[in-house]
């Protein structure tokens, strides 16, 4: 068996051992991605030299799986990548000006140190330096995005236990903060953390910045999404946290560009099309077109807005808004300019989206 092969089974093996589901072979197929006829001669070979498999049934599939103390420590045993990368992990949330996550990574760490052996401890501490010291993160400029971990805490702590929760809101913007009652539905992490969750006010999920809620209270009164909720595809229907009505969007990339755009996914619903001419087409369904047209800004002339007409004319009215802004007239050329009162407000006017978020 050549070295790959000998290298999937030992992956296999680990991963049986650390599923207590267990998988079917459709599942260990994609997981070492190989055929179906293939995986099943690696769940042999892999109960040749580990001893007899589990066998589980789960709604007429058979799930497979090792008992974890079959393979002491080399499935306890962490990798040089795998730690490697749990630091880094960390060290991205640190940059991210999110400490209190990245503390929780930091305790796993801990953790895994303290289950391993003196010899395996010190070699991988001394290794993992070594290759830490050899990369580094790239600043990230952006707003932090929370800065007590109580709050997080509590919020998942009412997730979990599917309880409505009490909070005061707001209050920055000079008028005193609000309490809300709200049903929690999930939390969305970008730029800024939210708070998915309803209000009986407001028909749909409304969004609440994690930084303006205070004094979290969770109640004994249930409280859970609606059958059919789901998080991952209710985050998809926006660029972005904002929300509203997708829309079909079509990018023009020029040749110069496509390379780069190629490597950027601007929405998990893309398709791109490479053009005779040497551009990319890219296509995805979202809403939030503001934040669209404040990321396309960035590409500058290398991008043209295909569609929808409607991302094409905010597009047109940030330009024209931003140019009003920076541009002095000519009888100011040289001397020191205050900011426009007029232009500055039809600017932050602009930039407010029309969604359903509370805060953003």
């Amino acid at each position: 068996m050549r070295l790959e092969k000998t290298t999937a089974v030992l992956k296999l093996a680990r991963a049986l051992a650390s599923d207590w589901e267990g998988m079917t072979l459709d599942e260990m197929a994609a997981f070492i991605k190989v055929g179906r006829r293939t995986a099943e001669r690696m769940r042999d070979v892999v109960q040749e030299v580990f001893g007899t498999l589990e066998c589980l049934e789960d709604d007429r599939k058979k799930r497979f799986r090792i008992k974890a103390r079959g393979l002491d420590r080399f499935v306890r045993t962490p990798t040089l990548d795998e730690l490697t990368e749990l630091e880094n992990a960390a060290r991205a949330l640190e940059t991210a000006q999110a400490p209190e996550r990245a503390a929780h990574l930091h305790s796993l760490r801990d953790k895994i140190g303290a289950s391993l052996r003196d010899k395996d401890h010190r070699r991988l501490s001394l290794d993992v330096e070594d290759q830490i010291r050899a990369e580094a993160l790239a600043c990230q400029v952006g707003p932090r995005p929370l800065s007590d971990p109580s709050i997080l805490s509590s919020l998942r702590q009412a997730l979990l236990g599917q309880k409505v929760i009490r909070f005061n809101y707001g209050g920055d913007d000079g008028k005193p903060p609000r309490w809300r009652q709200v049903v929690p539905y999930g939390l969305l992490f970008g730029p800024r953390y939210y708070l998915v969750a309803s209000v009986s006010s407001r028909p749909g999920p409304v969004l609440f910045r994690l930084d303006m809620i205070h004094d979290v209270e969770v109640t004994q009164e249930r409280g859970s999404p609606p059958d059919g909720f789901n998080l991952k595809t209710f985050a998809e229907r926006s660029f972005g946290v904002f929300q509203e009505e997708p829309e079909d969007v079509e990018l023009s990339f020029t040749p110069s560009a496509a390379r780069d755009a190629r490597t950027y996914l601007f929405h998990p619903t893309q398709s791109l099309v490479d053009e005779p001419d040497g551009s990319l087409t890219v296509r995805f369904h979202a809403g939030a077109l503001m934040q669209i047209a404040h990321h396309l800004m960035t590409w500058g002339p290398a991008v043209t807005i295909l569609a929808p007409p409607r991302l094409q004319e905010t597009m047109r009215e940030q330009v024209e808004a931003l140019h009003a802004h920076h541009v002095a007239p000519q009888s100011l050329v040289g001397s020191k300019r205050r900011p426009s009162t007029r232009n500055s407000s039809k600017s932050s006017s602009r930039a407010t989206p029309i969604t359903n978020v509370s805060g953003s």
